[in-house]
């Protein structure tokens, strides 16, 4: 595993996350929806989440320079991490996968410290599209970014919860509801491969570090054991 092909895979994610951000923050106004080659299954809707991958959120501001600092903190972590995975000869697919989860991190990180500054408010009552370094400035300050959503697929719409069914009987029901990004997209692939490989991926490495016993006859009388 050379470090390189990590580094190219990341840069990669890391391309196609921010230059579609920037087209959708950019052509998009807030709850701006068209369908991707007439599907109804599959559709770019624009909204910003203050807080973590697939629109959850972390109460207030504080809780907002909190997320934003938690992240920078892991993605400086996470360079160390992979480093270490490759020193140490992991497996590859789990290297592949590291790598995605922390591209995905450092793509939601960038939309978080400096996106604030970088554009300007993306209304939805005025249905206005940002500006990319606006002369008034950004809508916020750093560490403050507003994360930018746009992959919409919702498979299953215009139905109900059965009337019995707790907590949400009668309700309207459909899947897939949440939008998300190209990073929250690569996140969720790395984690549920080391889910599905985990086996494959671990008993490599636990093999590679068994000691290997062998023995070198010397002679007829002496056998050194390594």
């Amino acid at each position: 595993m050379k470090s390189r092909n990590v580094i190219l895979l990341i840069l990669f994610i890391l391309f196609i996350d921010q230059a579609f951000k920037f087209y959708i923050k950019t052509h998009f106004f807030i709850g701006h929806e068209v369908k991707v080659l007439g599907l109804n299954w599959f559709r770019l809707h624009f909204v910003e989440n203050e807080g973590m991958a697939w629109g959850w959120k972390m109460g207030g501001e504080w809780g907002k320079v909190a997320l934003t600092l938690f992240r920078l903190v892991a993605v400086i972590a996470g360079v160390f991490i992979i480093r270490d995975f490759i020193r140490k000869k992991y497996h590859a697919g789990f290297i592949y996968c590291s790598a995605l989860i922390f591209a995905g991190a450092l793509g939601n990180l960038i939309d978080s410290m400096f996106y604030g500054i970088l554009f300007n408010e993306s209304d939805p009552y005025m249905q206005n599209v940002a500006y990319f370094l606006p002369k008034a400035g950004g809508y916020a300050s750093f560490l403050h970014g507003k994360v930018v959503d746009m992959l919409y697929f919702p498979l299953i719409t215009n139905m109900h919860y059965p009337s019995w069914f707790p907590f949400w009987g009668g309700e309207e029901f459909e899947f897939f509801r949440p939008v998300f990004n190209i990073a929250d997209a690569s996140i969720s692939i790395g984690v549920i491969a080391i889910l599905i490989f985990q086996n494959k991926f671990f008993k490599k490495h636990e093999e590679q570090l068994q000691p290997v016993n062998r023995e070198i006859e010397i002679d007829d009388k002496v056998q050194v054991v390594e």
